[in-house]
């Protein structure tokens, strides 16, 4: 078992260094307005640009910067905002954002674990009918319909019908109920697909023949076996589902004026703030090669089917 996770701890580390390594590298690449405050372009001449520039030390060997992060990075230092919010450390924002996407996050996904699941069930009991039809249609829609064309809908017509506010506000929880719902909608649709496609995988096997040779109901086997069985490879997901809350949804937080991390990278990218555009983008991707890592170490967990170490 050491090994393994030894194994899968440095093959994650190692993808995070390659994408941390690109982001920072690629946004060099842009051009240096993205480092200045938009008062102070339209004030200084070229010699003092270039005078603010070198005191950042932005003039300097791209390695040499990377470095420099680093070491800021592991000092706790994540850097200071350029244009959006002009010199307002990067960690203060980070932590007065994170709650709120986290709340978001938390709430749609344990509504998309139950309803996702439930109606995976329910697409399993009536195979080939009406309901497992309707449920395949609903994935469809999720699943091939670009989502902000079904979020606009959504965030129109659906606030209109049932009176709900079209943003959100702080102090008025009537209006977190749609976003939440938005967020939800592709969780539902994953565990659904999927657990209706691992049950009716796990159907035709012989130990769910052999279960009902021995005289177990229906019910019974799907339970005791069937269900069971289908819900280990979802497990996989559940810890990467769990770590994105807090990267929010850059559609949906933009859509309703959510303050949270996800409107706040588009923001950054808008107003050029290099700076807080580096930092959000390596925490998606940490948070994403972590999630995959600890996927992979709960199925290993939950599923004795797969060993942990040679010679098992």
């Amino acid at each position: 078992m050491k090994r393994y996770i030894i194994s899968r701890t440095l093959r994650s580390l190692l993808t995070i260094v390659v994408v941390f390594t690109a982001v920072f590298m690629l946004l060099r690449l842009m051009p240096l307005e993205g480092y200045f405050p938009q008062e102070m372009l339209k004030e200084i001449d070229e010699a003092t640009r270039m005078s603010y520039l070198r005191n950042q030390g932005l003039l300097d060997h791209p390695m040499v910067q990377l470095w420099r992060f680093i070491k800021n990075l592991f000092s706790g230092d994540l850097g200071r905002s350029l244009t959006v919010y002009p010199k307002v450390p990067i960690a203060t924002l980070l932590k007065e954002k994170i709650p709120v996407t986290a709340a978001f996050g938390f709430a749609s996904m344990i509504i998309g674990i139950v309803f996702g699941i439930s109606m995976g069930l329910l697409m399993v009991r009536t195979k080939d009918r009406l309901g497992d039809k309707l449920g395949m249609f609903y994935i469809l829609c999720v699943r091939a319909i670009p989502s902000v064309i079904y979020l606009f809908f959504i965030q129109v017509w659906i606030s209109k019908w049932f009176n709900l506010p079209l943003i959100f506000y702080k102090d008025r929880p009537s209006s977190w109920i749609l976003p939440t719902i938005c967020l939800s909608l592709g969780s539902v649709a994953y565990y659904a697909l999927w657990l209706r496609r691992f049950m009716v995988d796990e159907e035709n096997k012989d130990y769910v023949k052999f279960a009902y040779v021995k005289g177990l109901s229906q019910k019974a086997v799907n339970r005791r076996h069937i269900f069971k069985n289908a819900m280990i490879p979802l497990v996989a997901y559940i810890p990467s589902d769990l770590l994105m809350i807090i990267s929010g949804s850059l559609v949906i937080e933009t859509l309703y004026a959510i303050p949270g991390t996800g409107g706040l990278l588009t923001t950054a990218i808008k107003a050029q703030d290099n700076n807080l555009v580096q930092v959000i983008v390596l925490m998606y991707a940490v948070l994403s090669v972590v999630g995959v890592f600890l996927g992979d170490l709960l199925l290993a967990f939950v599923d004795p089917r797969i060993k942990l170490t040679e010679g098992e």
